[in-house]
């Protein structure tokens, strides 16, 4: 083998080595590359994986909120209706009053809203007709009883409202009828109802 043929044989042997080196180091470049790639993508994934289940979370969170807030306004709603109806039958009670229990409840307003035992007590038509005398003589004898002044008097007039009536003195007048009583009752005792209802 002469000169030339060695240097070429070597020239040859190098470029061999020289290519197999790049390719060995071309294809830990190559791995490299697609293991940061993979890792990178298995990264993305459990982030997107992540921010997936938070959404779900959240979402699940905000459908229990409101179905929480729904449900409370659905109880509340219920429990009004409830107290609303506690009402219209107390009134309805009121309402069915007659004979001597309602002669009693009548002069019992009276006293309730006598200030000097001096009023008037103004009944509608039905109710002065037939039991004014009795509310005005029984409402005076428990005044009496009480030791307070005991003047009241049936009114002449004629009151334009349902039972109760409303007892006056000049221009002063305290509505004592059913229905301003149940209204009163209804703003004041409302709590107390629910409270007596649901504990």
């Amino acid at each position: 083998m002469n000169g030339i043929d060695k240097i070429t044989a070597r020239i040859e042997t190098d470029a061999v080595a020289d290519a197999a080196r790049i390719d060995q180091e071309t294809k830990a470049q190559c791995d490299a590359i697609k293991a940061e790639g993979d890792k990178k993508a298995q990264e993305g994934y459990w982030e997107k994986v992540r921010q997936g289940v938070k959404a779900a979370e959240d979402r699940v969170q905000r459908l229990a909120k409101t179905a929480d807030m729904e449900a409370r306004k659905s109880v509340l709603s219920f429990k009004q209706g409830l107290v609303a109806e506690a009402f219209d039958k107390a009134e309805a009670k009121l309402n069915a009053l007659d004979g001597e229990e309602y002669v009693s409840f009548l002069a019992a307003l009276a006293v309730r809203a006598s200030v000097t035992g001096q009023e008037q007590i103004v009944l509608n038509a039905a109710d002065r007709a037939a039991v004014g005398k009795a509310v005005v003589e029984e409402a005076n004898a428990s005044l009496k009883a009480a030791g307070r002044p005991a003047g009241l008097t049936l009114s002449d007039k004629e009151g334009d409202f349902g039972k109760g009536l409303v007892a006056r003195q000049g221009s002063v007048s305290v509505n004592c009828t059913v229905e301003a009583l149940m209204a009163q009752a209804r703003e004041n005792m409302a709590s107390d109802v629910a409270a007596a209802l649901f504990g």
